[in-house]
C-alpha cells in the first residue's frame, strides 16, 4: 500500500554533489521516520541519515556536515543532499519510510535504490 520511488543518483567525481530524491505513494494515515540506507559491497549496511516527521535529523559521522537530510510533508518525499562527496560514499542508497497505517500498526517501505558512484 506504500511505495517508495527514488531518484538522483549517479556518477560524480571526488568533491562533487548530488541530490536525492525519494517520493512516498499510496494509502497510509501518516509517515513517521523517513531516511537513507546505504549499501556498499563487501561493507556493512549503515544507516547514512533519517529524519522524524518533526524534522529533527541524526546522521551518520562519516557524512556529518556533507550530507543534509530534509523532506517535504505536503509532497511526500524526502530528500539528501550530498556534498564534498568521496569515493567511500559509493554505494546503493535506499530510502524508508515509517507509514502509520492504524493506531497500533505501521508499515517499514522501502525504495528500490539508486546508485551513486563517486569516482575520478
Amino acid at each position: 500500500q506504500v511505495q517508495l520511488v527514488e531518484s538522483g543518483g549517479g556518477l560524480v567525481q571526488p568533491g562533487g554533489s548530488l541530490r536525492l530524491f525519494c517520493a512516498a505513494s499510496g494509502s497510509y494515515f501518516s509517515i513517521g521516520d523517513m531516511g537513507w540506507f546505504r549499501q556498499a559491497p563487501g561493507k556493512q549496511r549503515e544507516l547514512v541519515a533519517r529524519i522524524s516527521s518533526g524534522s529533527s535529523t541524526n546522521y551518520v559521522d562519516s557524512v556529518k556536515d556533507r550530507f543534509t537530510i530534509s523532506r517535504d510533508n505536503a509532497k511526500n518525499t524526502v530528500y539528501l543532499q550530498m556534498t564534498s562527496l568521496k569515493p567511500d560514499d559509493t554505494a546503493v542508497y535506499y530510502c524508508y519510510a515509517e507509514a502509520v497505517l492504524a493506531t497500533t500498526r505501521t508499515y517499514t517501505a522501502w525504495g528500490q535504490g539508486t546508485q551513486v558512484t563517486v569516482s575520478s
